[in-house]
């Protein structure tokens, strides 16, 4: 245990380390998803530099005017790509707006692709040039980091290697830039920078954030204050992968709430990973057998979960 007084792995101990290292990074993680829904990863291969930068660029662009910054915002895209303005987003089963703005970007595909009819192009801004690289980069780097946890996930529930890593092989994944502006008091009274939800996706992957004020919920209903310490990940599980092991991982509300609202913006980077639309979140038998025998989850695909939780949230 951490200081942060919730599970962590080394992500070496998996990658490189012994079989007896291997299995209890399998063991340590998959419990910690099981158990508490989040956990936090050392080593995870992600260049803290790149961080800094990619903050450094989201304040520049998150700075400009808003009739510049809306110029990026599709309505149409239902915020899957580009920018999305302050109070357009709302968590599920919540009525006032989250007091934050973002932009997403996804895969990048070529019009032939097989995928490319389901995913919107990516859009950039060229007021911030650097905008691009340095998200592209990023995008990579925890890519790279998902598939090997996708990977540690299967083996913990006895299924092969790649089961849930080729899942999201041409996924639409996505990198989210998020600024929780400074505000004297929130637009809505009431509102939070980010209400209590739970994540659509598989898994999440969050970089650690420029500032204090994400909580997850306890069992006991409680709140418990997330610090990652220097160079952690944060990885997460989302409600597509609790639907697919029929409720053996845990998909745990979690908040931001308003700490240095009238002080400081808050920047945070969740890199949200996707199945391709066309996966079947089916409960896995093995998943089943572990969980009473009953299935929770009716059958769906990915497309029309994805499709269900957008609508839920005002997106």
């Amino acid at each position: 245990m951490t200081q942060t007084s919730f599970p962590h792995v080394d992500l070496r101990h998996f990658t490189t380390g012994s079989a007896v290292e291997v299995a209890r990074f399998i063991g340590h993680f998959g419990r910690a998803l099981e158990r508490v829904g989040f956990v936090a990863i050392d080593n995870a291969g992600i260049d803290p530099l790149l961080v800094k930068q990619v903050y450094q660029a989201a304040q520049d662009f998150f700075a400009l005017p808003e009739a510049v910054k809306e110029q990026y915002y599709v309505k149409d895209l239902q915020g899957q790509r580009g920018y999305t303005p302050l109070g357009q987003e709302h968590a599920k089963d919540q009525t006032l707006p989250d007091l934050k703005e973002f932009w997403h970007m996804g895969p990048e595909l070529t019009s032939d692709h097989s995928q490319s009819h389901f995913y919107p192009a990516n859009i950039w801004p060229p007021e911030i040039p650097q905008f691009e690289p340095l998200l592209t980069q990023l995008y990579k780097e925890l890519s790279l980091c998902s598939r090997v946890l996708l990977e540690a996930c299967a083996l913990y529930i006895g299924e092969p290697r790649h089961l849930l890593r080729n899942m999201t092989h041409d996924g639409n994944t996505i990198l989210r830039v998020l600024h929780y502006p400074q505000m004297a008091e929130p637009l809505v009274p009431g509102s939070l920078r980010s209400a209590p939800h739970e994540d659509i996706n598989l898994i999440t992957l969050l970089c650690e954030a420029s500032q204090s004020g994400l909580e997850l919920q306890r069992r006991d209903g409680t709140w418990q204050d997330i610090h990652l310490e220097p160079g952690q990940l944060l990885c997460n599980a989302g409600d597509m992968l609790q639907w697919l092991t029929n409720g053996l991982f845990c998909s745990t509300t979690h908040r931001v709430v308003n700490i240095g609202l009238e002080d400081s913006p808050r920047f945070s980077l969740p890199y949200f990973v996707h199945p391709r639309p066309q996966v079947d979140l089916t409960p896995l038998a093995s998943c089943v057998a572990k969980t009473g025998g009953q299935v929770r989850f009716p059958p769906i695909t990915a497309h029309a979960y994805l499709k269900q939780r957008l609508n839920e949230i005002g997106l």
